[in-house]
């Protein structure tokens, strides 16, 4: 049984653009696709009382394909991420929990194109350090399995032989260096 702690002092943490990451994986046939947004925002808050919120955000338009362009157009368009009408996904937290032994647990609810699904990140925080330029820095790496269709990611096809081009369970990993603000 591990006990629960607070590694971050009170205040805000924002996430560092260059060392972090929202990206997913999903069955595509036989294989695994992989990509990430590259334009994404966090923002860590701890009260004085210890209470612990995170917030985060993606552009959809920042979807890391790098080619062909019609591929990257199809998962901007209404069959995927609708990327004119619904340019961001988002993430806030209900709760998160910093275990002693460098786990972390966080609840809360995403949002792709207005469909809201509740969902359980599990993964790893490391301790705040001093940076090279004296900022406080500390980092949370989450993963969590969504279920596609209830985000309203629902475009899919049929295989000849039966099956589909793509799974329904999509896997989250979220990668965010935090620094003090």
């Amino acid at each position: 049984m591990t006990t629960a702690t607070q590694p971050f002092a009170p205040g805000v943490y924002g996430a560092d653009p260059i060392h972090s990451s929202f990206g997913f994986a999903v069955k595509h046939i036989v294989s695994t696709f992989r990509s990430s947004f590259t334009d994404v925002t966090a923002t860590l808050t701890v009260g004085e009382n210890g209470e612990t919120a995170i917030e985060g955000a993606a552009k959809a338009e920042s979807i890391a394909v790098v080619q062909p362009e019609q591929f990257r157009g199809h998962l901007l368009s209404p069959e995927f991420f609708d990327a004119a009408n619904h340019p961001e996904i988002r993430f806030r937290s209900s709760k998160v929990e910093f275990d002693a032994d460098g786990t972390a647990r966080v609840e809360g609810t995403l949002t792709v194109k207005d469909n809201s699904v509740d969902v359980v990140a599990t993964g790893t925080y490391t301790e705040p350090v001093e940076g090279l330029g004296g900022e406080t820095r500390g980092a949370v790496e989450l993963t969590t399995v969504v279920d596609k269709n209830a985000l309203g990611l629902t475009w899919n096809a049929p295989l000849p032989k039966g099956g589909n081009v793509l799974a329904d369970e999509v896997t989250l990993n979220i990668h965010v260096e935090f620094v003090a603000q």
